[in-house]
């Protein structure tokens, strides 16, 4: 079957090189369609992504099988939408809803251990590196019991106040027995 004077097979993958294109463009200016706030229906990706599994379908159906072209679309059709579907329902809708975040509060500080990267003067300020799963940070601190920290010392953090650390040596506890 044909076209516009073009055989369907061709079409499909015409289709597809061009909604491939189009979802490499998305992928690099997705932030202007960010801000846009279309209904789900309407989120380019899901389009994309419907034009491109619609379009490899049609093709791979039309060269691998001799259905009639109108078969071959509706399956496409129907295989695009379930495939799309699941795309939005287990991926992009959870996704969005995601608001994990890197940020540590002040208040998570306090009862952590760090280790002093730039020596605490009795009067003075110095740096602590307090490490975590998603990576390692430095913060200015100053010694809680007003007393000389030396660099590489191993501090306990007893308190934040205006994003500076208050902090104190840590006690080993030695184990006798």
């Amino acid at each position: 079957m044909e076209l516009f004077g073009a055989p369907l097979e061709q079409i499909y993958l015409y289709g597809l090189i061009i909604a491939g294109v189009l979802t490499f463009v998305f992928i690099l200016l997705n932030d202007i369609f960010a801000g846009l706030h279309l209904p789900d229906v309407l989120n380019p990706a899901l389009i994309l992504s419907f034009l491109t599994i619609f379009s490899a379908c049609g093709y791979l159906l039309e060269h691998l099988t001799s259905l009639s072209s109108i078969f071959v679309s509706v399956i496409a059709a129907v295989t695009a939408v379930l495939l799309v579907s699941l795309l939005n329902v287990l991926i992009l809708i959870p996704l969005s809803s995601a608001e994990e975040s890197l940020v540590i509060l002040e208040a998570d500080l306090k009862g952590r251990v760090g280790t002093v990267i730039t020596s605490v003067p009795v009067d003075g300020f110095g740096e602590v590196l307090i490490e975590s799963k998603s990576g390692s940070f430095a913060k200015p601190a100053v010694s809680f019991h007003a007393e000389n920290i030396p660099s590489q010392t191993k501090v306990l953090i007893i308190d934040v106040q205006n994003g500076i650390l208050h902090v104190a040596p840590r006690e080993q506890i030695l184990d006798i027995g």
